[in-house]
């Protein structure tokens, strides 16, 4: 069993992470620059020293055990630590070189996504040797990603008390939304307003994991949370079994017609949460990112 981190172990764990990311062997081959017979030695020699098994392979593909899925997570936030070390180190020596790791919130709009697709081209035009690093993340691990030194910038919406050790550069766009039922539901009929009869806590509803309380609170009443999902796409798929009440973007059930989605309750329940782009406290600044930044606000403002 492994206690202690080798120089060795390093290099096996990043054989392993491109396999993982490239879902088999072959495909990682070209990324790795190695051949399959070696990549298989490798992961055998991490297995062992973890006294895991990692992944199965056979007549059945590539596939990854829980223990894998779990070593692939964690060694994901190795490297993207990592690599920000590395960048911030060169930034220190005026070099802005390397690669940039940003988060996108899930659900993004497609105005926004297409904004950091365009923010993204244009810094790597500007700083020659910038490459970028994209992942997607839940509503409720932002706060803890910008935090934790995992990437050098989020993009999301942000609804909480924003804590003094974020940073937060508005890029004037908005996630506005409502409260959507699916068209078999008994409230489906009420559009524009809920009669007084009509009680909303005799209903299921389904929150938001991270979402501040606020939001399913009305003028004079409240949303019934019976569960609670991790993002908007599944909160989406719960309320299309007409079972349950929902917070939902306007983007995403204009992005998703024909699927019965209606929109009730007026104005009650209406939202709107601004975007941003996030950066802890800790992580420097240096014109690579401030580029980046201006660039965001620029594109998302002009998409709108």
């Amino acid at each position: 069993m492994l206690n202690r981190l080798q120089e060795s172990d390093i290099k096996l764990l990043r054989v392993f992470y491109a396999v993982a990311s490239c879902n088999g062997f072959t495909a990682a081959e070209p990324v790795l620059r190695m051949q399959r017979p070696n990549i298989s030695a490798a992961i055998k020699k991490l297995e062992e020293r973890l006294d895991l098994v990692l992944c199965h392979r056979g007549r059945g593909g590539f596939q990854m055990t829980k223990e894998g899925e779990v070593v692939f997570q964690e060694t994901k936030r190795i490297f993207n630590a990592f690599d920000n070390f590395v960048f911030n180190l060169k930034s220190l020596h005026d070099d802005y070189s390397g690669h940039i790791t940003l988060v996108l919130m899930s659900s993004l709009p497609m105005s926004l996504s297409q904004a950091v697709s365009q923010a993204v081209k244009s810094t790597m035009q500007k700083f020659d040797d910038i490459h970028f690093n994209i992942q997607t993340r839940l509503y409720n691990e932002v706060e803890h990603v910008a935090l934790s030194g995992e990437c050098h910038l989020v993009v999301s919406s942000y609804d909480m008390v924003k804590p003094e050790s974020l940073v937060f550069h508005p890029l004037g766009v908005a996630n506005s939304g409502g409260l959507y039922c699916h068209e078999s539901h008994p409230l489906a009929k009420y559009r524009d307003e809920f009669p007084d009869k009509v009680r909303l806590e005799d209903y299921a509803s389904i929150g938001i994991t991270g979402l501040s309380s606020s939001n399913y609170i009305g003028e004079n009443q409240r949303m019934s949370i019976h569960t609670f999902s991790d993002s908007f796409e599944s909160c989406m798929a719960a309320i299309l079994t007409g079972n349950y009440l929902g917070l939902l973007p306007h983007s995403l059930v204009n992005n998703n017609p024909g699927l019965g989605l209606v929109q009730v309750g007026g104005i009650d329940f209406s939202f709107k949460h601004e975007f941003y782009a996030i950066n802890g406290k800790n992580t420097i600044l240096n014109p690579v990112l401030k580029h980046c930044i201006r660039e965001l606000a620029y594109f998302a403002s002009k998409n709108t």
